[in-house]
């Protein structure tokens, strides 16, 4: 009599693999900017080539609705398709294709803090060194006393990829990343947070401010 014996098909991947999100993946969401992104580009390109068609005929006002929308259009479908994830140590973005940008041997870390409309966003810029090899990751966006950051793993995933990173001093950027975690931790105000205080710092009226690694360290160091 045979006996069958289950083996399993093979090593389960270690949780530090597994795909995390850096920014909402809200499929509905996606859906609905996406549809008021094509309303927008079909008013835009019809109310401009109905312009034109009104001076020089028909098929100049067609022309120039086709060279207006298919720009805005490809704007739409990219950002559409952007979707940027954590994987192990590495960042995936994916747009037409999958980029992989490995945190641990990024050449150049710095953070980016930018003011639109009294909304900051802190985020770490993240250069490989190579074309197409640079990514914004954002870490939190504020308004007034409150926001949303990013969830307590990923930051966590986040800082022990950049401990790692001995090219671009990434210690400074994951001691940084700690620090909000343990403000989180502690059950601290957004007010109290790291990651707020330096949005709070930088100047205003700068559409983009960047802090460079040794600005940070300063700052992690005044914690």
């Amino acid at each position: 009599m045979n006996e069958s014996t289950s083996e399993p098909s093979g090593p389960t991947p270690p949780a530090e693999s597994e795909r995390l999100p850096l920014h909402g993946d809200n499929a509905q969401a996606r859906r609905r900017r996406g549809c008021s992104g094509l309303v927008g580009v079909a008013i835009f390109a019809a109310a401009s080539g109905g312009i034109v068609g009104l001076i020089g005929g028909q098929v100049a006002g067609l022309v120039a609705a086709a060279v207006i929308a298919l720009p805005l259009l490809y704007v739409v479908l990219f950002n559409l398709r952007r979707q940027v994830w954590l994987e192990g140590k590495s960042v995936l973005v994916r747009t037409w294709r999958v980029r992989r940008i490995d945190l641990v041997a990024a050449q150049r870390l710095d953070l980016l803090v930018t003011d639109v409309r009294g909304t900051r966003t802190v985020a770490l810029l993240v250069n490989a060194g190579q074309r197409g090899k640079v990514v914004k990751l954002d870490l939190a966006v504020y308004s007034g006393t409150g926001g949303r950051e990013l969830g307590v793993l990923v930051l966590r995933r986040l800082a022990d990829a950049l401990a790692n990173n001995v090219e671009a001093n990434g210690m400074v950027f994951a001691e940084l990343l700690i620090a909000q975690l343990r403000s989180e931790a502690r059950g601290d105000a957004a007010p109290d947070r790291p990651l707020y205080r330096l949005a709070s710092a930088a100047p205003s009226g700068k559409l983009a401010q960047r802090f460079t690694m040794e600005a940070v360290s300063r700052f992690v160091a005044s914690l």
